[in-house]
């Protein structure tokens, strides 16, 4: 019996950009819809019907602060869920909730940690209470990590910045995210995880 594929997967196709069209040798392609709950469903359906012997996750994020800029490809170091309200002390998460996930498989790339936030943050205030526990944004990153670690298939993401959290956001996320998730593939592609 064939070894199973792994699995590539974005919150939607242009963040894959053009790997969905022709999949990389020895890669399944999926895309998960955004937000963490419909990556979760999204994830463990593919996890249950492929049976894939890793999954990475390739997209976008928000960059809190000045540490990195718009272009700079990271690998998740740890997914926190998390919220602005809950750093504020407004908000609080039951005890038993599992609220952070490293990666299981490593990707030689600059790491950092990633806030899994229910929604953009769109405010400087909440960018900068946010940056206290991570350095980037991201929606899906906890349905993803939580799917795989239950299912206990290793997991890593790969990241290209595409905006500042804040005001402008959004704008920054539409002129940048193509050409950012084209540089982040082509720098998996000369690092040979993705084989074309």
């Amino acid at each position: 019996m064939d070894k199973p594929e792994s699995l590539l997967i974005a919150a939607f196709a242009p963040e894959l950009a053009g790997l969905d069209g022709v999949s990389p040798k020895g890669w399944s392609i999926a895309t998960t819809g955004v937000g963490a709950i419909a990556a979760a469903v999204a994830v463990a359906r593919a996890l249950e019907e492929m049976r894939p012997q890793r999954v990475l996750f390739i997209g976008t994020c928000g960059a809190y602060g000045k540490g990195l800029g718009i272009g700079d490809c990271i690998a998740a170091s740890e997914v926190i869920a998390t919220s602005a309200p809950e750093i504020k002390d407004r908000a609080f998460r039951p005890a038993l909730e599992t609220t952070r996930w490293h990666p299981t498989w490593e990707l030689n790339l600059p790491k950092a940690k990633v806030a899994a936030t229910p929604a953009i943050t769109s405010n400087t205030e909440d960018a900068a209470l946010l940056a206290q526990v991570a350095d980037v944004e991201h929606l899906e990153l906890s349905g993803v990590f939580a799917a795989c670690h239950i299912a206990r298939v290793p997991v890593a993401a790969a990241l290209a910045v595409s905006n500042r959290a804040g005001f402008d956001a959004h704008a920054e996320w539409l002129d940048n995210h193509e050409q950012v998730c084209r540089r982040l593939v082509a720098i998996l592609v000369e690092m040979g995880i993705i084989l074309r």
